[in-house]
Parts: structure tokens; C-alpha cells; sequence
């Protein structure tokens, strides 16, 4: 079983196209086009009868007390927790591809609608809900996939993670406003094959 993209490549530096965050001379961070990278995948095991796409950032500080705070930096010996950035169920196995913004393309503040998404699929809600909490301007569910966005004074590079999985279910046992453990802890036992494709982003202007 193999993902891959024809923008985005193992190993290296996220294009910024698909980032929620870019770099800005003044303000440290701005909104950036936030589009969903073009996905494709093949080799699925015989029985494959969904698929299920996570995108998860396993660098986010446990605590906010340093993050972007001026004159400070995120300390990397600080623990690090996951922050979900896309969480799919439903993908059906006769799709083998997604386009470069059929999911997301712009950043939609309090989150966009869900959980019904194209291709007949289910988004569960990223962890930008919890970022923008209950802040009036920003704060909302956030179904779908939002892309990188890590504080701009943290001392490490963030990972992401794209992870493919090929189950033996037509349909994820999770309902409503699911999370990715949740569909993770949904999904043990029934996973026949997975595969995954790692870039790396940040804003701190020392670490790009």
C-alpha cells in the first residue's frame, strides 16, 4: 500500500500552499491559502471496503505559557501532545485520488461545515477547536482539514503526519462530532494496511 503526492514529498518541507500559517515580517504569522495537498494511493489489500485519512501533528506543546510570546521561545524539552489537522472516514476504495483543494481551500474562521464532506465522506473536527477555544472572532467546531500553523517562536520543527488506512468496514463506527482518537480507537482490529507521508514546517525565521 503506497500515498503519495505530486506536490508534497517525504521527508521534506511543506509547501505553502497548504499551510493555515505563513511567515509575516511584522506580525510574525499570517492566514496563509490553507488548501488540501493533492493525495493519491494504490496497492490496496484485497478486502479493502473504506478508507479512513488523518493528518496529525505529533509537536504540539503540551502547554501554552511560551507560545508566541515575544522576547520567548517554546522550550523543545517541553512535552509534546498530537493536533489533529484532518480527520476523514468513508473514503470509499474506488476513489484512488483527491485534488489539490476539493477539501479546503481558504481558511474558514470558526472551522467549516460538517460532518458531511465531498466524495461522500465524513470529517471529524481537528484541534483548532480547542486552539481558538471560545474566542468570539475564530472559535467554532473546525471539521475538515486546516493545515499547519505551529506558534512561530517554537525551538523545534513540526512534523505532520498523512496516514492512509485501508479497513475492512464500509462505514467508521463513530458518529457526530468525532475526534481522531476517536476514530482511531473505532478502527482497532479492523485495519488491514496502512501507509503514511511525513513533511516537516515551521515559522520561526532561525529553524527555516
Amino acid at each position: 500500500m503506497k500515498l503519495t503526492s505530486t506536490a508534497i514529498q517525504d521527508q521534506q518541507f511543506m509547501p505553502a500552499d497548504y499551510c493555515a500559517g505563513l511567515p509575516h515580517e511584522t506580525d510574525h504569522a499570517t492566514l496563509g491559502p490553507n488548501k488540501n495537498p493533492p493525495l493519491a494511493w494504490s496497492d490496496l489489500p484485497e478486502g479493502t471496503k473504506s478508507l479512513v485519512l488523518l493528518c496529525v501533528d505529533r509537536s504540539v506543546p503540551s502547554a501554552g505559557d511560551d507560545v508566541n510570546q515575544e522576547g520567548k521561545e517554546v522550550p523543545a524539552e517541553l512535552p509534546r501532545v498530537d493536533f489533529y489537522h484532518w480527520v476523514m472516514v468513508d473514503l470509499s476504495p474506488s476513489v484512488s485520488a483527491i485534488e489539490e483543494g476539493q477539501f479546503s481551500d481558504g481558511f474558514t474562521p470558526g472551522g467549516k461545515q460538517g460532518p458531511d464532506g465531498p466524495l461522500s465522506t465524513r470529517h471529524g473536527i481537528n484541534n483548532y477547536r480547542e486552539w481558538f477555544g471560545d474566542d468570539p472572532d475564530m472559535g467554532g467546531k473546525y471539521f475538515g482539514y486546516d493545515g499547519p500553523f505551529p506558534p512561530w517562536n517554537d525551538s523545534i520543527m513540526h512534523h505532520y503526519d498523512f496516514v492512509l488506512y485501508a479497513l475492512d468496514v464500509e462505514r467508521c463506527a463513530v458518529e457526530g462530532e468525532f475526534t481522531g482518537d476517536e476514530v482511531l480507537e473505532a478502527i482497532e482490529g479492523h485495519v488491514l494496511d496502512s501507509a503514511k507521508l511525513s513533511v516537516q514546517y515551521t515559522l520561526n525565521p532561525r529553524l527555516r
